[in-house]
């Protein structure tokens, strides 16, 4: 089994979008003005409006915006100069600037306009390297 997706839905789908292209550097697929994918080498984003709640049951089977328990992370090569890129533009996003964890990652803490905490890493300590070699 393999994790391929996950999916975030909202009521300001454009928005979302913006935000991530603009974190990751990546252009999303916008495949419907409901239904948007970014996709990474080893998973995609996907970013579903309201709407779409209609195909799997309705309304009561997500709402936007109430995530309180899931960061989304993306590894990057250079969490400090992304930083340094997304500073100024992104200043009211920003959580936590790049702080070296216990567990060996640099880590930038992001909040996108859904406040969804989204965390822009790479492995600084040489476990941690080792632990993501191939990733």
């Amino acid at each position: 089994m393999n994790l391929i997706s996950t999916r975030i839905i909202t009521a300001q789908v454009e928005t979302l979008i913006n935000f991530y292209e603009q974190v990751t550097g990546l252009k999303a697929t916008r495949y419907t003005p409901d239904f948007a994918e970014l996709k990474t080498t080893s998973a995609t984003l996907a970013f579903g409006s309201i709407r779409t709640l209609q195909f799997f049951g309705g309304d009561s089977v997500a709402q936007a915006a109430q995530n309180r328990s899931m960061i989304i992370e993306f590894r990057v090569d250079d969490v400090q100069q992304r930083f340094e890129q997304l500073a100024d533009s992104l200043k009211s996003a920003i959580v936590q600037e790049p702080t070296i964890m216990p567990w060996g990652n640099q880590s930038l803490l992001l909040r996108d306009p859904d406040g969804n905490l989204v965390n822009l890493f790479t492995p600084v300590t040489p476990e941690a390297i080792e632990k993501l070699k191939g990733n």
